[in-house]
């Protein structure tokens, strides 16, 4: 059986202010090729499917046009929510879609019903646990301790191989919407963080005795066991992600268990890249050509801060998207001054260090500071009543 992981589509999601449908739509028609090329029995979703508990109508629809051409592909789904979806909405036409072979599991106290494919070698238990925030699952089980994210996953994969014992099945899926220990780019800017109850790390010994983990929230891929993997997100959603692969997992299993798992590649409809440099070299030096189509992070190193930098590099970078400032030259920068040395400043001294912090140390000319200490003085003037 070839199942393909996947995770984290965030359908609706923005880059900063700019719509994803449209590249986030090719990259989802590339992985529905990915299935057909490659002879793909099931996909599966780990959760953060939209980007929002109130998808609009726009991503609604685009995730029932990408799982009817996965259907037509040939392959079943499987598919769960995330700390983005909202499980009733997400939920909604489950029984519906299900008839045809397109399984979205989003409640709580259905994370040890498996759903059961058979291929020639018998059946695959897909177990999809959704993200159990404790505040909310707790009341369910109300006998069993549930404070943080790490006892909920040790209580859900207890009754997983519960079931899996009783039923005799040795291979089996899970789907998991969760933070586990040791996941590489777990403060990626784009991910929301899961915090419960100040443990939020899940042990990767907590997927023991399962055949494939595949998991899903952390935006970067990740192999935590051989058996234990994040597959990230299938577009690059915060420049904190621009090196990393976009992906899925592509897991074989025979009739012994899991046989292998190979990287498929997914295109990068529009690169993310850092450029650093004066605004003078970033808007003529030739060696930046490369990057007039991509999605740029710009750091400007001018020692004082350009006039209207944003539109200037826009004429050139029409998808500049962030800019920082980032002079070189740290002792025209300042530093920090302590709240005891600010008290004793004059009003012209604190104008001046501010006039110095915005502009990368460059303090008031001769002109300014004669301009300074006379608006001080029709201030002070004007407060003594004269």
């Amino acid at each position: 059986m070839k199942i393909l992981h996947t995770s984290d589509w965030h359908i609706g999601r923005t880059f900063h202010q700019h719509s994803t449908a449209e590249a986030l739509g090719h990259v989802l028609d590339s992985l529905v090729e990915v299935v057909r090329q490659h002879g793909v029995d099931v996909v599966v979703v780990s959760g953060d499917i939209f980007d929002s508990a109130t998808p609009s109508a726009p991503a609604v629809q685009e995730l029932d046009r990408v799982l009817v051409a996965l259907s037509r592909a040939g392959a079943r789904v499987v598919a769960t929510s995330g700390n983005h979806d909202s499980p009733a909405r997400l939920g909604a036409k489950a029984a519906f879609t299900a008839e045809v072979g397109v399984h979205i599991r989003t409640r709580a106290e259905e994370h040890a019903q498996p759903v059961v494919i058979t291929d020639e070698h018998g059946p695959v238990h897909f177990y999809a646990i959704p993200y159990l925030e404790p505040s909310l699952v707790r009341q369910h089980w109300p006998q069993r301790r549930l404070s943080n994210q790490a006892e909920v996953m040790e209580f859900a994969m207890d009754n997983v191989r519960d079931d899996l014992q009783s039923c005799g099945s040795p291979r089996s899926v899970v789907l998991a919407h969760t933070f586990v220990a040791g996941a590489e780019g777990a403060s990626c800017d784009s991910e929301r963080a899961i915090t419960a109850g100040g443990i939020d790390r899940v042990p990767v010994p907590t997927f023991d005795g399962v055949t494939y983990a595949a998991l899903g929230h952390i935006h970067r891929r990740n192999t935590l066991a051989d058996h234990v993997r994040y597959s990230g997100a299938p577009l690059h959603l915060s420049f904190s992600e621009q090196d990393a692969p976009r992906g899925a997992w592509l897991v074989t299993l025979d009739g012994e268990g899991l046989h292998e798992v190979r990287w498929m590649d997914l295109p990068v409809p529009r690169r993310l890249t850092t450029l650093t440099g004066t605004l003078a070299d970033l808007l003529h030096d030739p060696q930046f050509d490369a990057h007039v189509d991509d999605w740029l992070r710009v750091r400007l190193s001018d020692s004082h801060r350009p006039l209207e930098p944003m539109r200037r590099l826009r004429e050139r970078f029409s998808h500049c998207a962030v800019l920082e400032f980032a002079p070189t030259d740290p002792d025209r920068a300042g530093g920090a001054i302590s709240s005891e040395a600010l008290a004793v400043l004059s009003d012209e001294e604190l104008m001046s260090m501010f006039l110095a912090h915005v502009r990368g140390g460059e303090g008031p000319s001769a002109d300014e500071a004669a301009l300074l200490a006379d608006v001080v003085s029709h201030v002070r003037a004007a407060e003594a009543g004269q």
